[in-house]
């Protein structure tokens, strides 16, 4: 079933779906935390991130805001341009419309649009963190963009030209995931299961993905190519922001191998100023979906709230 968003923010092509996951009202002055999801993903995501702050401080002292992306959920309908760069300057318009400066938080494609987002207006943001996305990583060899998305991304991607019986069909397409299945079969089923459904369209064939595939290409495409992106971290962090990156041990499909790894950090020649920590055990999905994994990332945030 659908979520209605909490706002909207209007930008230059149409009007975006901002969800407010921590109930309660909070002060004008309470930080905020701005949270951008993945490639085929929607603001609630952020979910467990949202109960692991309450539990740590309550109801009303902070503000966690998800949009869905242009092209996703409730934003299904905001057309193009596409890409990381329109991403980046939504997220210039959601920080503007809520004011003061907040923590840009994002994952795998969310983490590359954070990044642009701070290389391009590091005064505007007040720290950085960076989930298992953000950095440029292996590409498969000998195949054109969207054939490597395609491999990258497996039955998420896949997914997109699905089209299911019910939402319970849909459901039990996720169960069979190997790295989602065991989550919704944990403690998290349940908001899972709400998330999972917001990404749900009816037609009149039956049950369909709300994201437009076109917008998925187009910012593939970015996270897998683009020069500008695949820099943009150095130089938020040249420019003084304050930058860490959470990595999953293991890959979309819990296989052992991630999307980074010790290695692979190292031939990037990382800024000195970037901070990173492995959060073992977890993959590329649970590392925000799992209550146990989402620690490092809650840690991380922390962090940012105790320097204001």
């Amino acid at each position: 079933m659908r979520v209605e968003p909490a706002f909207t923010v209007q930008v230059e092509t149409g009007t975006l779906a901002v969800h407010d996951l921590i109930p309660g009202t909070a002060r004008p002055d309470v930080p905020v935390i701005l949270a951008l999801h993945g490639i085929t993903a929607n603001g609630l995501a952020w979910q467990a991130l949202a109960d692991e702050i309450v539990r740590r401080h309550g109801v009303g002292t902070v503000r966690l805001i998800a949009p869905d992306l242009r092209g996703r959920g409730a934003s299904r309908d905001v057309p193009g341009p596409f890409g990381l760069a329109a991403h980046a300057q939504d997220a210039l318009a959601i920080a503007s419309a809520f004011g003061g400066r907040p923590i840009l938080v994002g994952h795998s494609m969310g983490a590359f649009v954070a990044g642009l987002a701070a290389a391009q207006d590091p005064d505007r943001y007040r720290a950085l963190v960076l989930v298992d996305g953000g950095l440029a990583f292996p590409a498969p060899a000998g195949r054109d963009a969207d054939q490597a998305l395609s491999a990258v991304l497996g039955p998420a991607m896949a997914r997109l030209d699905m089209v299911f019986d019910s939402p319970e069909d849909h459901l039990a397409f996720w169960r069979r995931h190997p790295a989602v299945g065991p989550l919704l079969a944990g403690p998290a089923g349940g908001w899972l299961q709400r998330y999972l459904a917001h990404d749900l369209l009816r037609g009149t064939d039956g049950w369909r993905s709300s994201c437009v595939l076109e917008a998925v290409r187009a910012d593939g495409r970015d996270v897998l190519t683009d020069p500008d992106a695949h820099t943009a971290v150095r130089r938020a962090v040249e420019s003084g922001v304050d930058t860490q990156l959470i990595w999953a041990e293991r890959g979309l499909l819990d296989e052992p191998q991630g999307l980074y790894d010790e290695a692979r950090l190292r031939a990037l020649g990382l800024p000195a100023g970037l901070r990173t920590r492995e959060v073992r055990g977890s993959n590329h999905y649970s590392v925000i979906l799992e209550p146990t994994a989402i620690t490092a990332l809650a840690d991380a945030v922390d962090g940012q709230l105790a320097t204001r």
